[in-house]
């Protein structure tokens, strides 16, 4: 509702959730206000940035990708060691690819062994993110909730098709799950609904509304997640009412304007610098719209949105 002088009075909040284990948590959520709206009301915990290490090497990598990280791209215990140690992340992401049925599929034994083993090397709170394939991640959520019991690791995507295995699985190891749904505002609240109804406490949950990156569906993203929080601070959805969580290294670098060469696109400019802006002006664009996390690949990216994070503020 406006007030007379423009601002804009909400009744609802966002849940203010803890992640990481005891001792180095780091907080999201909290608002009660739009995004960066503080002349309106508070955003207590500052966004939260993410960078991404994945278990098995990339496929037709991007070349400022491989200039940044080199061998590392090869050994991710090393790679996570350097993200943590050297540019400092609020959290790390570790995603699984290696255990992609339609890739190399390997079991899902091999990749909880390695999420217990990132774990003992870093002190940030790490997200662990699946293949989107429903059995196999409802799988390997399972054994990595069990043998990393007490890290509180963010344990994502978890879908329709898997919320039952992955939501008990997190609920009896004490995890947070990521709620993953495909664009769309009904299809979050039902998916959140279903986990509570499961048991899982909604400050043990995120929201993934899905997201596309520059010139690959963003405005569509921006836009419902848009109307997610209008839902959460204006309507008062509770089942709304959580932080919103979005993986834009995974949209952004599979792009062919990441990976194209100079040679073969030679109106885009420096290769490199593409890439990283590419990545940067998507983050930034889902903090407008209300992002509490950002997950990115390159550490200059990641520079660049903690400056224009600190800006805002």
């Amino acid at each position: 509702m406006a007030e007379l002088d423009g601002t804009i009075k909400y009744t609802g909040a966002i849940k203010e959730i803890k992640l990481g284990k005891e001792g180095k948590e780091v907080s999201v959520g909290g608002e009660t206000t739009y995004p960066f709206h503080l002349f309106e009301g508070e955003m207590p915990n500052k966004p939260k940035l993410a960078l991404e290490v994945i278990d098995t090497e990339i496929p037709d990598c991007a070349k400022a990708i491989v200039n940044v990280y080199g061998d590392l791209l090869k050994d991710p215990v090393a790679w996570a060691k350097k993200v943590v140690g050297d540019y400092k992340p609020d959290l790390l992401c570790l995603s699984l690819l290696s255990t992609d049925p339609n890739g190399l599929d390997k079991p899902v034994e091999e990749a909880a062994g390695l999420v217990k083993e990132v774990a003992s090397v870093v002190d940030v709170p790490i997200i662990v993110m699946g293949t989107t394939n429903v059995e196999k991640d409802a799988d390997l959520m399972k054994l990595v909730s069990e043998q990393c019991q007490g890290e509180n690791l963010i344990l994502g995507p978890v879908e329709e098709g898997n919320y039952k295995q992955i939501g008990a699985a997190a609920l009896a190891y004490g995890h947070t799950v990521i709620a993953s749904t495909p664009i769309d505002i009904n299809l979050a609240k039902q998916l959140n609904i279903l986990l509570e109804n499961l048991g899982v406490p909604m400050d043990k949950i995120l929201i993934d509304p899905t997201v596309g990156g520059l010139g690959y569906g963003f405005e569509y993203t921006y836009s419902v997640m848009e109307r997610l929080r209008i839902a959460a601070l204006t309507q008062q959805d509770e089942k709304l009412q959580l932080p919103m969580i979005c993986h834009v290294a995974r949209e952004v670098w599979k792009t062919k304007e990441a990976k194209q060469s100079l040679d073969e696109a030679p109106d885009l400019g420096d290769p490199e610098k593409r890439g990283i802006l590419i990545e940067a002006m998507t983050a930034q664009g889902l903090l407008l719209a209300g992002a509490d996390i950002v997950i990115l690949r390159h550490p200059e990216s990641l520079k660049l949105m903690r400056e224009f994070i600190d800006g805002m503020y």
